[in-house]
C-alpha cells in the first residue's frame, strides 16, 4: 500500500479476531494479514491468543481486536463492496454467508461474525442515476424487492420503464 492510511476501520470481536481476519483474507483476491499481536506471558489466561491484528482487503486496512463480549456489531456500520460483475456479487455473497451468515434486503448481509456488508454492483448506481426519473424509479423499485442484487433484473426494470 502506497503511503500510510490515515483512517483505519477498527473491528471489535469477542474472542475470534484471528479467525475473522483469516476468513476475510480468504475471500478477497487482494488481501493479506499485515500483523498480529499476541498475548504473551503477561496474561497467563490467554497465552498465544491474538490481542490485535491488522489486515488489508482490496487496499483497505482494518484492525481487529479481541476485546471481549462488551460490544457487538450493528447495521449502523457496514462494509460496502462495489462489485463490477454479477459473478463477483454472487461469489462474495456466497462466501460471506458461509458458516452461518444471514442474508438481508437490498444487497445487505451479516456474516457469521454479525458484521454487516453491502454487496452492491456498480450497475445499481449507474442505473439509478438515469436522467429519466421513471427509469431510475423502476430500478429502485426492483432493488427494493431483492435480497441479493441481480443486475439482469435491474437492467430489465430499467428497459421496461
Amino acid at each position: 500500500m502506497a503511503g500510510k492510511q490515515k483512517i483505519t476501520t477498527f473491528l471489535w470481536f469477542d474472542t475470534d479476531a484471528e479467525e475473522a481476519m483469516n476468513f476475510y483474507v480468504s475471500i478477497f483476491k487482494n488481501a493479506r494479514i499485515v500483523s498480529v499481536n499476541r498475548y504473551g506471558d503477561a496474561d497467563p489466561n490467554r497465552p498465544g491468543q491474538v490481542i490485535t491484528g491488522t489486515f488489508e482487503l482490496e487496499g483497505q486496512r482494518f484492525m481487529a481486536l479481541n476485546g471481549g463480549p462488551h460490544f457487538k456489531f450493528t447495521e449502523a456500520v457496514s462494509l460496502f463492496v462495489d462489485c463490477d460483475t454479477q459473478a463477483e456479487v454472487d461469489m462474495l455473497w456466497e462466501k460471506l454467508l458461509a458458516g452461518g451468515g444471514k442474508p438481508q434486503q437490498c444487497g445487505w448481509l451479516k456474516d457469521k461474525y454479525v458484521l454487516s456488508w453491502q454487496i452492491i454492483p456498480s450497475a445499481l448506481g449507474e442505473l439509478m442515476s438515469a436522467k429519466d426519473p421513471k427509469k431510475a424509479g423502476a430500478v429502485m423499485q426492483a432493488m427494493l424487492k431483492m435480497v441479493k442484487i441481480d443486475i439482469a433484473k435491474l437492467r430489465e426494470a430499467y428497459e421496461q420503464a
